[in-house]
């Protein structure tokens, strides 16, 4: 079961948010699909609440998921990625910057008869904002 969680978790990342294939949602995330991410702009949900916040980042920011490392136990799939994109659109509040930005996350999935049910997404949004020049960047030692 776990080579089917982590290919199905390849999926969401590549096919759906990469690839900007939304209708795949309602293929690969269960329909009481829930969404975990404090950071995020809270959706309903469901698969439309999901593509809902994938074009958030996916259309806002040109937004690009890179995998680097995905591992499973039984239901749960943990995936380390990197975000990174051009700031185009206003988000979280801030008008566009144009500025390149990337950040570093971690999401586990819990998949349940071969879809995706809960999705624990925690990522860098310091970073990003230290990136946009919207919070201070430590200075050197």
């Amino acid at each position: 079961m776990s080579a089917e969680n982590e290919a199905l978790a390849r999926r969401f990342f590549e096919e759906m948010c990469n690839g900007r294939h939304y209708e795949l949602a309602e293929e690969i995330l269960a329909p009481d699909h829930r969404y975990h991410d404090a950071q995020s702009p809270p959706t309903d949900p469901g698969p439309e609440g999901m593509k809902q916040t994938v074009s958030i980042y996916a259309e806002g920011l040109d937004g690009r998921w890179e995998v680097h490392d995905i591992f499973s136990a039984g239901d749960q799939v943990a995936v380390r990625w990197t975000g990174h994109g051009v700031h185009k659109t206003e988000m979280m509040g801030l008008s566009p910057t144009g500025k390149e930005i990337r950040v570093d996350a971690i999401t586990i999935l819990r998949a349940t008869d071969g879809k995706i049910a809960e999705n624990w997404t925690v990522w860098d949004t310091l970073a990003m904002l230290q990136q946009l020049g919207a919070a201070p960047v430590p200075a050197a030692a």
